[in-house]
Parts: structure tokens; C-alpha cells; sequence
């Protein structure tokens, strides 16, 4: 028989607690906790307090108690009254609860967990209202949130590692309100690929359209934070975009998104027969060598659907890099699709707000809905550990550059 697990807080000292006290329903039990809370802070503050004092004897400057004042914080269990310990000098600034400081620790982080995750800044506001019975100003709950640019701007010019063997870049679109009107703008993302397999999302950039020559401002940047080398840089097909990685990373082997190249033809094919036609393009992009593709696509054109469809058959011609790559990291390449999965949790966090004000509103909820993301990035990706090992062998010295 299971022996009963041993309680964080024992009976005894919760018996006295609720000395006097009928907790019958969740209510009766939040405002006890409530009530528990503003206790603990109260003893904090004035153990704080005591400690200050202490350091004033010890530095020779004659300082006493005088009284407390009261102050009422937000928490994340509604409106706390709290008597505040005062010292006789003034110069006493309590740590838990700074000067000037209207909220407890962890309610800010609160507003922002709820912003991360796609809500409004009203529905915030509502949602605070009727579970907390809070009411907080959209100015402070938009306060709140803004603080989060500072940390954006800090990790947007973070520096970067010198090699990134992979690194995937696309873009997603976003509704933005922008002079009276709104726009569907394009948030650009670069995912690169450490050598020990991991994830880090390099950098967010808005611009009205997706561009050659703003990627190239983008790689540009991405020099001047400190990476020197990408060996393979996997792209979304647009036209110009492999020059403007090879004008600043003249050694980078650029790929077109397999994942992006399927879509892209499907979007040529009638919605009865794109399970048909996505079957016949597996031969492509499976082959196990270059002259083995070509003679798949050649009998793909030579196909009913090839006939039907002979856009297609055009957009394919751009796979033939691809047969260079040992099936290990063919599978990386395609397979994983990391930045499909990353903007797919992106899109999710989005959906539900329409449009944003301004481009920090959008900067602001794309970021925060990353941080979330790479939270999950415990572990490098199956293919990794294989493909890792023919990188050493394709790109020798560079890939060993990114491993110091």
C-alpha cells in the first residue's frame, strides 16, 4: 500500500491558520490565500526593515522604527492592502516592494504570460475583472507589455556565433495598421542551427514586402553581430534572395525549402488532385543522386500531370543543389522543417487579434511568443547527430570553426 505523501506545510500549522476561518468554496479559499499573502509580505517587508537598521548601527548612523504606511499593490489574487514598515531617516526602500511600486512581484510577468499568448490588451483586461475582480487601465497593462521592447531591442543586437551551419529564412504575414489602414506586412525570420544541433531564432525584422535587397540589409546585420560564415542557408524560393546571402557569405550554399517548393506547386493543382500530384513529386525530391532527379523530373513532365500541370516542372529545375547532400541532411533540410513548425506556433499566437496597432504591438507578441517556443528546444533534432558528421566531411575547416 502507497504510504500517504508528506505534506509541504504540516497539518498542525495549517490548522492554525485556519483557526476561525470556514473554507467551503474556491472564493473562501482565495481570500485566505489572499489574506496569507499580505501576512508574509508584511513580515518580509519588516525583516527587511530589520536588517537595514542593523546595517545603519554597524555604519555609525543613529536610525530607528517610526510607524508604517499603507500602500495598496496589485497581485495576481487582486488588491492587496499592505502596511508598510518606516524607518525614522527615510532612507529605508524595501526590495520586495520598491518605492513608488503599485505591483507585486510576479503580476507583471502575469499580464505578460497572457499577452504572449494572443490575447488583447481588453481581453486582458476583462480577463483580470472577472477572476481577480482587478481592475487594471489598458494604460497599464499596454505600461506593462512595453517594457518587453527593451528586452527586444537587447536581443535583436545580442552578438550572434561566428558559423551557423544551417540557417532558415522565411517570412510570415502579419496584419498591421499602418498611416489609417491596414496592411499586411512581413515579419522576416532567420532560424540557424548551432553545431551541437540546437535552435536559436536569430533576429525579427517588419517590412512592408519581402525583398531581395532587405535580405540583403538583413545579412548585412547579421555580419555585423559577429557571424562570418553560413554554410547552408535554406530559403523560400524568391527570386534574388540566394544572391543577396552570397554578396555577404560568398562561400554559403543556398537551398530552396523543399517544404516551400511543395506548397508552391500545389498551389498550380486543382484540390482533387493535389494527393496524386504530391505522390509523383516524391520521386524528385527522393532521388538518390543528381541524374537520378533529373530523369524523375523528366518523366514527371512526360506525365499526364506534368501536361496538366507544367508549371511545375519549371519551379523543380531549382532542386538539382539539393542531390549534393548525403540523405542525412536531405532529411534536415526537409523533413524537420524547423522554421514551418516555428511559424506555424507564431501564426497560432496572431490568429486571434485581428490586426495590431503598430509594429511593436506585433514585435512585442512575436517575441514573447519565441521566448515560449525556445523553451520547448530542449533537444536537437533526430537527424542531427548523422548529419552532423557529414558536414564535417562536406565542409571540413568551416564546419569546424562553428565547434570551437
Amino acid at each position: 500500500m502507497a504510504r500517504r505523501k508528506k505534506p509541504i506545510i504540516p497539518d498542525d500549522v495549517l490548522d492554525q491558520v485556519l483557526a476561525g476561518r470556514v473554507v467551503r468554496t474556491m472564493s473562501d479559499a482565495d481570500a485566505l490565500l489572499g489574506d496569507m499573502k499580505k501576512a508574509l509580505a508584511e513580515r518580509l517587508l519588516n525583516a527587511e526593515l530589520d536588517q537595514h537598521l542593523d546595517g545603519e548601527a554597524v555604519a555609525g548612523r543613529p536610525n530607528c522604527r517610526n510607524g508604517y504606511g499603507q500602500k495598496t499593490v496589485l497581485t495576481d489574487a487582486g488588491r492587496v492592502r499592505l502596511d508598510i514598515p518606516r524607518d525614522r531617516a527615510g532612507t529605508f526602500d524595501p526590495q520586495l516592494i520598491a518605492r513608488y511600486r503599485r505591483r507585486f512581484p510576479g503580476f507583471d510577468d502575469r499580464i505578460i504570460s497572457m499577452y504572449a499568448r494572443g490575447m488583447s490588451v481588453r481581453e486582458i483586461q476583462g480577463h483580470l475583472l472577472e477572476i481577480y475582480g482587478m481592475e487594471a487601465s489598458p494604460d497599464l497593462i499596454s505600461v506593462i507589455t512595453d517594457a518587453v521592447l527593451d528586452e527586444v531591442a537587447a536581443w535583436q543586437n545580442r552578438p550572434l556565433e561566428v558559423v551557423y551551419p544551417v540557417v532558415f529564412f522565411d517570412a510570415l504575414r502579419v496584419k498591421i495598421r499602418d498611416e489609417g489602414m491596414v496592411r499586411n506586412k512581413a515579419v522576416h525570420i532567420a532560424l540557424g542551427i548551432r553545431a551541437d544541433g540546437t535552435k536559436e531564432v536569430l533576429g525579427l525584422w517588419i517590412e512592408q514586402n519581402e525583398g531581395a535587397r532587405f535580405w540583403l540589409r538583413v545579412m548585412n546585420e547579421l555580419r555585423h553581430r559577429g557571424v562570418e560564415d553560413i554554410l547552408l542557408a535554406v530559403v523560400d524560393g524568391l527570386k534574388g534572395f540566394p544572391d543577396a546571402i552570397r554578396a555577404v557569405f560568398p562561400e554559403a550554399l543556398v537551398q530552396t525549402c523543399i517544404v516551400h517548393l511543395l506548397r508552391h506547386s500545389l498551389d498550380f493543382v486543382a484540390w482533387k488532385d493535389r494527393k496524386s500530384v504530391a505522390t509523383a513529386l516524391k520521386d524528385i525530391y527522393r532521388a538518390v543522386d543528381a541524374e537520378t532527379g533529373k530523369t524523375a523530373l523528366a518523366a514527371f513532365a512526360e506525365s499526364p500531370w506534368g501536361r496538366k500541370y507544367a508549371a511545375i516542372v519549371q519551379s523543380w529545375e531549382e532542386v538539382i543543389p539539393f542531390y549534393a547532400f548525403p540523405a542525412d541532411v536531405r532529411k534536415l533540410v526537409y523533413t524537420t522543417n524547423a522554421i514551418e513548425a516555428l511559424n506555424a506556433k507564431l501564426r497560432r499566437a496572431v490568429r486571434a487579434r485581428g490586426h495590431f496597432p503598430n509594429d511593436d504591438a506585433a514585435l512585442k507578441l512575436l517575441f514573447l511568443a519565441l521566448n515560449r517556443a525556445e523553451k520547448e528546444w530542449i533537444m536537437p533534432p533526430r537527424e542531427w547527430s548523422m548529419a552532423k558528421a557529414q558536414f564535417a566531411i562536406l565542409f571540413g575547416d568551416r564546419f569546424a570553426r562553428a565547434t570551437v
